[in-house]
């Protein structure tokens, strides 16, 4: 029998922002696979909106809730996002509508701090980038922070967690990148730097 697993009462909303190639899709939809096996009943993931296509701006969404989800509109007040490229937060509606209280999760090598964003948000930094690189989890000679930022995003916002994350990245990737995947979400969540507003 499957351990029962504490869930949030409440619908919590996740918007994912990165360049086309870098998986925010894929890292929205297996936040939400990893969702349903904690004991969450309604789980949604899509790209937000337009084509994907490699190096433009893209966004992706994840919705989490104990009922079935039948909201299928863009997430505009999201209680957590994530960002796969710091270049991105140039862009105002990257943070446009994050819930008081909520998480802004940036791959990026400066603490929360010193990203010098002003809001009633918390803000937590981890550099999925480098330790990509040091791994070689490489496409196309890109690193691939997708995966190594889910273990930001479970450390900060705790909506979903480690032990759920790596079963779905042993269901979703072949043996060769199971391990290499595996170990930049952990060492991305080892890393993360959490700065809270209260």
């Amino acid at each position: 029998m499957a351990e029962k697993r504490s869930t949030s009462t409440r619908l919590y909303e996740i918007r994912w922002h990165g360049r086309g190639g870098q998986g925010a899709v894929t890292a929205a939809k297996i936040v939400a696979q990893a969702a349903y096996l904690k004991g969450y009943h309604g789980v949604t993931a899509a790209p937000s909106f337009g084509a994907e296509r490699r190096g433009i701006p893209v966004s992706a969404l994840t919705r989490i809730s104990p009922e079935p989800v039948m909201v299928i509109s863009q997430v505009e007040k999201p209680n957590a996002v994530v960002v796969l490229d710091r270049t991105l937060l140039k862009y105002q509606e990257v943070t446009s509508g994050l819930s008081s209280g909520g998480w802004l999760i940036v791959n990026s090598w400066l603490h929360p701090k010193e990203l010098n964003i002003k809001g009633d948000f918390n803000i937590a930094t981890a550099d999925a980038t480098k330790v990509c690189r040091e791994l070689g989890l490489m496409v196309g000679g890109l690193p691939m922070v997708n995966t190594a930022m889910l273990g930001a995003v479970t450390r900060a916002t705790q909506i979903v967690d480690m032990p759920n994350i790596e079963k779905v990245i042993r269901q979703r990737f072949s043996n060769n990148a199971i391990n290499i995947n595996l170990a930049a979400i952990t060492k991305t969540y080892e890393i993360t730097k959490l700065e809270k507003i209260r």
